[in-house]
């Protein structure tokens, strides 16, 4: 199955789900809902008990306060069972478990139907590809990626993804490539475009 939703747009308002989840060890349900006037990052990932997830899934939980501080939530599914959460989550790192090291919710997809919402269920496999959306605090699709099920993504340039979008959201300005805080930015009209050109030319 190919990365396809033909209902999926950019700047359009990214689908709701409610889903039972794992956060610090304990079960609770989730509503994309309760993470109204946030940035979202929604990270899904194969499967638990895997190779390449949990080095991605610590990873994210390593930089949690840097997303907190910016007021963004990340959230974390893939179509295991919450049961099935819980038993990685209390599995040592170096069995290849998360160490109860995660400390964002981890939602149960069991049926695949949020991964299908967003086009990124494997139905024969019945799994999700690594599927990475960015939310607004409109609940609106900003970012979405998928990579190979061999390579994991950057924690470092989603971080920088969400900060550029708060920055030009905030600021009526557009981030040129590699954009990171304290760079300059331009607007997005042709004369005053031209002040940054003359700078970094």
């Amino acid at each position: 199955m190919s990365f396809d939703n033909p209902t999926l747009r950019i700047g359009e308002k990214a689908p709701g789900f409610c889903a039972p989840a794992l956060l610090k060890g304990e079960f609770i349900d989730i509503e994309c809902s309760s993470f109204r006037d946030k940035y979202v990052v929604i990270i899904f990932y194969p499967a638990d008990f895997s190779f390449v997830c949990p080095t991605e899934l610590i990873a994210f939980s390593d930089r949690l306060a840097d997303f907190t501080k910016i007021g963004c939530q990340i959230v974390g599914i893939s179509c295991d069972s919450q049961y099935s959460h819980l038993a990685w989550y209390n599995t040592p790192k170096k069995e290849g478990g998360l160490g109860q090291s995660v400390q964002y919710p981890l939602l149960a997809d069991r049926n695949g139907r949020i991964a299908r919402q967003y086009g990124v269920y494997l139905e024969k496999e019945g799994s999700a590809y690594r599927g990475q959306f960015i939310l607004d605090r409109e609940n609106k699709l900003r970012h979405m990626s998928i990579n190979d099920m061999s390579v994991g993504r950057s924690v470092d340039e989603t971080l920088r993804l969400v900060t550029a979008f708060q920055f030009a959201d905030e600021n009526g300005v557009v981030c040129p490539a590699g954009w990171t805080a304290g760079k300059d930015t331009m607007k997005a009209e042709p004369e005053m475009a031209k002040e940054y050109f003359k700078r970094h030319a």
